[in-house]
């Protein structure tokens, strides 16, 4: 089995896009960054490049035995002494050893690059979710700047309700205190932010002082059902999992090499000797240098070293075997808690925009009754605060959403084709 860069150039721009989760284009633009600058990334298709490298190394010939001998005290032939012998060999093992030893180090290779594959989807997840934090903070942050601006209205509206005698001092001091809580947390909040963006630079690989503006919108498309996907067959075509079928094969092709390895090698060569003429006589072909063909054969006696390398072969694909099963139990178990939150939130924004449409006319109602006198104020703020407290809660479950799908995309093995140039 040969892997050409063309191949996986080709493979890369074949890997489809998951339509699930709606990228704003600033997403897109830093996971093209991420595609590009990360180190880790980018070790680890430099490593799958590396091995690549092994199968011409191990499907070529022994280098050829060259051996020069010279007598310091010449042997005499009945043609004429012997003055120097030249030797020429060259091994080959037996036949099919290193078709499998290419196909074994092209199918690791095959391996390092799924577990590339694995890694990039990996990361590209990891940033989806790293962004969806930055925008639940942000837009934390703009919630609760807009509610300061509702709270001054209240202030103002009760202040004025009690210079006009209708409303205690105590309404206006309630809502000071209000304020001074929401300045603290969006205080704090940005705080937080401003770490975050830092921590999502470096996980770009780049200055962590560097803009990261944010899109005011987030899509998640709660429509989406996987209640008829069978886990299993999702998970089958992860990177990780073919990552370990590839070297299960390798060792299998490995296993063939230790038997192929306890049969004989075969040499052929020829040996070359330069004789000089002889001076006291003159036979027939007296002087011509001497050619001799020659063939040499291997003999694996000692057999303990060819078994024990079959069974080490045997045994790591037992343990790759195992690894693949418990990777996969594991991916499946993922995909199931993946599957809840994703509904979860689904039905979660349903619930919120259901009771912040009753909420908003509530909270009219509260804010109209006490301006007419006929209304606790503490009902109002208390309103106010619930309808915050579900706006919150709503980008808390946009952002779960987007999350889970981001770990979906993980699972599905589908990201976007961002380094093809690689």
């Amino acid at each position: 089995m040969k892997i050409k860069k063309k191949d996986i150039i080709l493979s890369l721009l074949l890997i489809p896009i998951w339509g699930g989760v709606g990228l704003a284009q600033d997403l897109e633009e830093y996971l093209q960054i991420a595609a590009k600058n990360n180190p880790e990334l980018e070790a680890s298709y430099t490593q799958f490049k590396a091995a690549l490298q092994e199968a011409p190394q191990v499907s070529s010939l022994p280098d050829p035995t060259l051996s020069i001998s010279a007598f310091g005290r010449m042997i005499e032939t009945r043609l004429g002494a012997q003055e120097a012998r030249l030797g020429l060999m060259q091994m080959f093992p037996w036949f099919g050893t290193l078709e499998a030893k290419q196909e074994a180090a092209n199918l690791l290779a095959e391996a390092k690059f799924q577990e590339y594959l694995a890694m990039r989807a990996g990361l590209f997840s990891e940033i989806k979710q790293a962004y969806a934090e930055l925008f639940a903070i942000k837009g934390t942050i703009v919630l609760k700047q807009e509610n300061l601006d509702i709270l001054d209205s209240y202030r103002k509206l009760s202040l004025s309700k009690f210079r006009s005698g209708s409303s205690k001092m105590v309404n206006v001091l309630r809502v000071d205190i209000k304020q001074e809580e929401a300045l603290t947390e969006i205080a704090l909040e940005e705080e937080l932010l401003s770490s975050l963006k830092k921590q999502f630079n470096l996980l770009l690989n780049r200055n962590p002082n560097a803009e990261v503006p944010i899109q005011d919108t987030l899509i998640f498309d709660g429509a989406v059902q996987f209640e008829t996907i069978n886990a299993e067959e999702v998970v089958a075509l992860h990177p990780e999992l073919i990552k370990f079928d590839r070297q299960q094969e390798a060792y299998q092709r490995r296993a063939e090499i230790a038997e192929k390895a306890g049969l004989p090698n075969f040499g052929i060569g020829v040996d070359y000797a330069i004789i000089s003429e002889r001076t006291d006589a003159n036979p027939v072909h007296n002087g011509q240098d001497a050619i001799m063909p020659m063939f040499s054969v291997s003999i694996p006696i000692f057999r303990t070293k060819y078994k024990a390398a079959e069974k080490e072969a045997e045994l790591m694909q037992e343990a790759v075997s195992m690894n693949k099963q418990a990777r996969k139990n594991q991916l499946q178990s993922e995909f199931e808690k993946i599957l809840y939150n994703l509904n979860k939130a689904a039905k979660l924004l349903k619930l919120y925009e259901r009771q912040l449409e009753v909420s908003n006319q509530a909270s009219n109602l509260l804010v109209s009754a006490f301006g007419n006198d006929d209304g606790d104020f503490e009902e109002v703020l208390r309103m106010n605060q619930d309808i915050l407290m579900l706006k919150i809660q709503q980008i808390e479950a946009l952002k779960a959403g987007f999350t889970a799908q981001a770990k979906m995309d993980y699972l599905l093995a589908k990201t976007e084709n961002y380094d093809e140039t690689n």
